[in-house]
C-alpha cells in the first residue's frame, strides 16, 4: 500500500478529485474497489487527492503534454518519458509509458531495446538523439555537453527542445515521487539490503585483522 492515506470517494474534493475519479473509476470508490483500465491499482490518484491543488496541477501537466498544440512528435516525447521511468527505477512510470509507446505504433523491438538503447541498432537518429538528451537530463542532473546540445538544436526547434526538456523532467519528478510514496507498481521493498553471512562467518578473520 502507498505510504500516504488514500482518499475515498465520499471524502474527495468535489471540484477536482471527484470528476477525475468518475473518469477513471466510473461509479466505484477507488479505495474500496481499486483498479484502472491500464492494470494499475489507481492509488496514485487517491494519494494525490490528499491535496486537491496538487492533484489539479498534476492533471494539468497531463493535459499539457497530450495537447494537440505540442510541437514535439508524441513518439519522441514518450521516449523521453519512458527513459525517465527506467533510469529513475520507477516501474510505474516505465510500464505506463511503454504502453503509451505501443499505442502510438512503436515496435516491440524498440520498446524491448529501451533499457539498452545506447547499443541497440533499432532506433532512428532522431530517437537516439532524444534518448541521449533525456539521459543527460535524468541521469546527469541536466549536465548536457555543448556538442550534444548543438546536435539537438540542429534537428529540433527551440519550442520542441523546451517541450522535450519540460516533459522529460516532469516525468523524472513523477518517477521520484512514485517511488518515494510507493504508489502503484512502485509499492515494493528496496532490493538493496544486506544479505546475511553464513553461520560461523567472522568478518575479522576474512579481513585478516586482529581484535582490539
Amino acid at each position: 500500500m502507498p505510504r500516504l492515506r488514500e482518499v475515498p470517494r465520499a471524502e474527495a474534493d468535489a471540484k477536482v478529485a471527484q470528476p477525475l475519479y468518475a473518469q477513471l473509476f466510473g461509479t466505484r470508490d477507488p479505495v474500496a474497489e481499486p483498479g484502472t483500465a491500464t492494470g494499475t491499482r489507481g492509488d496514485w490518484w487517491t494519494v494525490f487527492a490528499n491535496s486537491p491543488d496538487t492533484l489539479r496541477h498534476a492533471a494539468q501537466g497531463f493535459a499539457y503534454y497530450r495537447s494537440p498544440e505540442r510541437k514535439l512528435d508524441p513518439v519522441l516525447r514518450e521516449l523521453g518519458q519512458t527513459w525517465a521511468g527506467w533510469a529513475t527505477g520507477s516501474q510505474f512510470v516505465f510500464s505506463q509509458h511503454c504502453k503509451s509507446l505501443r499505442g502510438l505504433g512503436v515496435s516491440e523491438d524498440k520498446i524491448a531495446a529501451l533499457p539498452v538503447w545506447q547499443t541497440a541498432d533499432v532506433f532512428e537518429p532522431k530517437e537516439r538523439l532524444v534518448l541521449a538528451y533525456a539521459d543527460r537530463l535524468v541521469c546527469h542532473g541536466g549536465r548536457v555537453p555543448d556538442a550534444l546540445f548543438e546536435a539537438v538544436k540542429a534537428v529540433f526547434s527551440d519550442e520542441e527542445i523546451l517541450e522535450l526538456t519540460y516533459i522529460t523532467c516532469l516525468y523524472h519528478m513523477h518517477a521520484i515521487m512514485s517511488r518515494a510514496l510507493r504508489t502503484e507498481f512502485d509499492d515494493r521493498d528496496d532490493p538493496i539490503t544486506e544479505v546475511p553471512a553464513p553461520e560461523g562467518f567472522d568478518a575479522l578473520d576474512f579481513l585478516g585483522g586482529t581484535r582490539r
